[in-house]
């Protein structure tokens, strides 16, 4: 099977791949050396009566071509696999660069395992494709002629027998391959289902022990392991199949060689030395096209990953897109003033506005709080403001300065966010800090964690600022957490701050620290902040209430109660909530 962008992948490699198939052709040259050279001693030693000592010198040769044979297979290997980890690995940064590109709206469309099985055992599903099919593929149509140039000025009849069946074989491993090709994709995705389903139990794991439901999960994925062992065991089965085929042809074939050289041989048609010699060579006809056969279903699970891969390249990412290459893209101004004029958003996947034609100022050193039901579009105007995703309608600037003109990387260095639910890599305290700005110093981190309130309880662990968080920050309470975060904005000390309310869902004490550092944390800074509680309303210099993608008021707290609309009554449910 030819994937046409697979053999695109093999471009930066091709000279690993020609010296492998070259390698191949020159091993196949020196068994035919070999078969010469012992027709030759079998002839003198058996028919002549010639001496073992008088055929010393053809027994070395013969010898030495084994030996330089093994080399040549070992170089030829080496290469092939070189060929295919550098693809494997320009594969695999391309995907991760991607996933990076494309952003969160995709990723959490999609299921982390899904995506996983796909980076990891998807890509190294490739090496047997690149480094066993790929040059098998072009060793088997260049040997089999390059040993019909021998054969045909000896024997005609023999090449014709060679030139006629030989074409069987690929013929039948076509034949066969229609059914293998569909039971190989049913274990892909099974295989990538069963990934999926296994990492969303374990992250779940504590939400279904306290459903009591994690012994039903675990017969789900018992299911889905016998499904998978299943479709693996079918995919084999059509293997042996295969395999027992193409042996099967290869025998007959070579059997009908031999068949007709004893013929002639009786008859005094060809000579021993020739017939022994085509019957030695035949097999070696034959072998290419098998090796081929045999690394068909390699060829069918890297097309069936390649076609996951490829989707995931293809993705549409013009959220991501840059200035052209003739712009170096416009200079970021030290004083951030943003302005959406006549934005709207519509997510394609379920056609649904979440913006629709709003229109905003925010001033250099403002404090913006966005208000509204869930769905009303505050999450919305954050990502487009950290380039996740573009406009639909309209036009972000920051001062003046259409948003697009930026290069996006240069534009995220001067945006810092703080979420409700921030993530903590599986790593130190001090590298999830430090992942604002790699290059921080010891005491720039420390000095970041102090303004978080988060110095006091890092030092008091085990390992202080080198302590593991575990996965997700597991290890922390989530106010830590939460204080790691601030220190990461601390450190990062962006002119433009997003806050996604973050003290939701923490305890009073934890509440009143991360409240106090966040103002310290907003000083001197434009500030947009997702608010559902009053006390961070309050810290706003101004509200924009939004209702189902529109603004549907602006105006201080006080000036918002006077008009006794939809923030009033947000107000008064917040209080009837609360008291």
């Amino acid at each position: 099977m030819i994937d046409k962008r697979l053999l695109r992948e093999t471009r930066h490699v091709s000279l690993y791949l020609i010296t492998t198939i070259i390698l191949g052709i020159a091993i196949a040259g020196l068994a035919v050396a070999q078969a010469r050279a012992f027709a030759r001693i079998v002839a003198e030693v058996f028919l002549m009566g010639t001496k073992l000592t008088d055929v010393r010198n053809l027994l070395l040769l013969i010898l030495g071509i084994l030996i330089v044979r093994g080399c040549l297979q070992w170089l030829s290997e080496v290469l092939a696999h070189e060929a295919a980890r550098r693809i494997k690995e320009n594969l695999r940064k391309r995907l991760m660069e991607k996933l990076m590109k494309i952003g969160p709206f995709y990723v959490r469309g999609e299921r982390a395992g899904e995506l996983v099985n796909t980076a990891v055992e998807g890509i190294e599903a490739l090496e047997d494709y690149f480094a066993r099919y790929v040059p098998q593929l072009a060793l088997a149509g260049l040997i089999p002629i390059f040993i019909l140039f021998y054969v045909f000025p000896l024997d005609f009849d023999s090449g014709l027998i060679l030139l006629l069946t030989g074409p069987l074989i690929p013929v039948f491993m076509m034949l066969i391959g229609k059914l293998a090709e569909k039971k190989s994709l049913q274990q892909w995705r099974v295989l990538s289902w069963m990934s999926a389903h296994f990492l969303d139990m374990l992250q779940g794991l504590t939400t279904l022990k306290t459903f009591g439901r994690s012994k039903d999960q675990a017969r789900v994925i018992g299911r889905v392991s016998d499904s998978f062992r299943k479709a693996t065991l079918s995919v084999l089965r059509i293997a042996f199949l295969s395999a027992l085929v193409l042996e099967f042809l290869a025998t007959i074939s070579t059997a009908i060689v031999a068949v007709a050289l004893g013929l002639r041989l009786v008859y005094g048609q060809i000579s021993f030395e020739e017939a022994l010699f085509l019957l030695v060579i035949a097999p070696e006809f034959y072998q290419p096209l098998r090796n081929l056969g045999l690394q068909f279903h390699a060829s069918l699970s890297g097309v069936n990953a390649a076609n996951r891969i490829f989707e995931i390249l293809d993705v549409d990412d013009q959220s991501e897109e840059e200035p052209s290459k003739d712009k170096s893209g416009s200079e970021i101004p030290s004083e951030i003033n943003l302005t959406f004029s006549q934005v709207t958003h519509v997510y394609e996947e379920h056609g649904t506005s979440a913006l629709n034609n709003i229109s905003f100022n925010v001033n250099s050193g403002e404090r913006i709080a966005l208000v509204g039901p869930s769905g009303a579009g505050k999450s919305t105007i954050f990502s487009l403001l950290m380039g996740f995703i573009k406009p639909t309608q309209g036009e972000i600037k920051i001062s003046e300065t259409p948003l697009n003109q930026f290069i996006l990387k240069q534009w995220r260095a001067q945006v810092a966010y703080v979420s409700q639910h921030p993530y903590l890599f599986s790593g130190t305290i001090a590298e999830n800090i430090r992942l604002a700005r790699p290059e921080a110093s010891e005491l720039e981190v420390e000095m970041a964690a102090k303004q978080a309130a988060a110095h006091d309880f890092i030092v008091a662990l085990p390992q202080g600022y080198q302590t593991i968080v575990g996965e997700s920050g597991a290890r922390l309470s989530g106010g830590q957490a939460q204080r790691i975060a601030i220190a990461r904005a601390f450190l990062k000390n962006a002119p433009l701050l997003l806050l996604d309310e973050a003290t939701e869902g923490l305890d009073a004490e934890s509440e009143q620290v991360i409240e106090n550092s966040l103002s310290e944390l907003m000083k001197g800074r434009t500030v947009l902040m997702i608010a559902h509680r009053l006390h961070t309303v309050y810290q706003a210099d101004r509200i924009l209430v939004l209702d189902q993608g529109k603004i549907a008021e602006t105006g201080t707290h006080s000036e918002l109660l006077a008009t006794n609309g939809l923030y009033s009554r947000f107000v008064q449910e917040y209080r009837g909530v609360t008291e």
